[in-house]
């Protein structure tokens, strides 16, 4: 697993230097241009450039001291016309992406998420995949504090492309469906339940929601091996519908054309682990990337997550979502 990580963290060692020179030289170039027609131009341009480059690698530096371990709790009200009145204030924690295999020698993060979330008394909680880097293994220095976790209607989790231990060096499918099941087993000893492809209906002061969850549904390269109409079948007609699954482009490729699911909550983009503002690089690869997006009355939520690969946040900052369902 050193070799992958090594990768990582040399892919993100070119990025962040190749995104510092190509600030500044977009700057020194505008400078150039326009000191055509004003010559103080490019000296302006040059020196604009020196700036924002060293203002990028200040944040590059923070991301990776500092920002990963600063966890934010952010709350978020979604408004429904057609909620149920008995889940009208019903709070839902999200969380997702962990990526435990990068924690594994500072447990202080995820022991201060643990402690936020269970501040905030949620009354559902539920993971939305990613619980690992490549294998299980990742997961048992952190099971008796996961176990900790706690909510009325209990803890939820669904399978992300990293928990299907895809990305195991020396992986056959003997190893990798060993790994699965393990995984697997791992987050039910924990007292978590987990929804492959199924349902199911919780019921609050008197009326009933659906809670759906589907394994990954990736577009190549990630896996896909959700089963959306199995998972919904035998629902009642017009019951209120939440769907778990991992990565938010499965909302625009089947669950808005092909089902009536009015909310979706998501993981896998980590907002790329940089953001300012509303503005990330993962916005050129998903077009819904981060936070609340809403079509025709129904809502998706991608959550961007808690940890990855590597130990660098900026501005996407490790977060807890705690989701308030509105009657609207």
């Amino acid at each position: 697993m050193r070799a992958m990580r090594l990768f990582f963290l040399l892919f993100f060692i070119v990025v962040f230097l190749g995104s510092t020179a190509l600030v500044w030289a977009v700057f020194w170039g505008l400078g150039k241009i326009a000191g055509f027609f004003f010559p103080a131009a490019a000296a302006i341009g040059k020196w604009v450039g020196v700036i924002a480059a060293a203002c990028l690698m200040l944040s590059y530096f923070f991301g990776f001291l500092f920002g990963w371990k600063t966890v934010k709790v952010r709350r978020v009200d979604l408004p429904f016309k057609n909620l149920p009145a008995g889940f009208d204030g019903y709070r839902i924690a999200q969380v997702s992406d962990w990526h435990l295999g990068t924690y594994s020698k500072n447990h202080a993060t995820i022991e201060k998420e643990v402690r936020k979330l269970m501040a905030e008394k949620p009354d559902l909680i539920v993971f939305t995949g990613d619980i690992v880097n490549y294998e299980p293994s990742e997961l048992r220095p952190f099971m008796e504090l996961l176990s900790t976790l706690d909510a009325p209607d209990g803890v939820w989790s669904i399978m992300g492309n990293h928990d299907y231990c895809m990305y195991y060096l020396g992986n056959t499918p003997e190893i990798q469906s060993k790994h699965i099941s393990e995984l697997q087993e791992l987050e039910r000893s924990m007292g978590w339940k987990m929804l492959l492809n199924e349902h199911i209906v919780i019921d609050h002061a008197g009326d009933s929601l659906a809670l759906i969850g589907v394994e990954n549904d990736g577009e190549p390269p990630f896996p896909q091996y959700s089963d959306l109409p199995k998972a919904l079948s035998g629902l009642p007609d017009g019951i209120f519908k939440i769907l778990l699954s991992h990565d938010p482009t499965h909302w625009r490729r089947e669950v808005l054309p092909r089902t009536d699911i009015d909310l979706m909550l998501s993981g896998h983009t980590h907002a790329w682990q940089f953001r300012i503002g509303k503005l990330s690089p993962a916005m050129f690869a998903f077009k819904e990337w981060g936070g609340l997006y809403e079509e025709d009355g129904r809502k998706l939520f991608v959550s961007t997550g808690s940890g990855g690969n590597i130990r660098f946040r900026f501005g996407a900052w490790p977060e807890i979502d705690i989701l308030t369902l509105r009657k609207d």
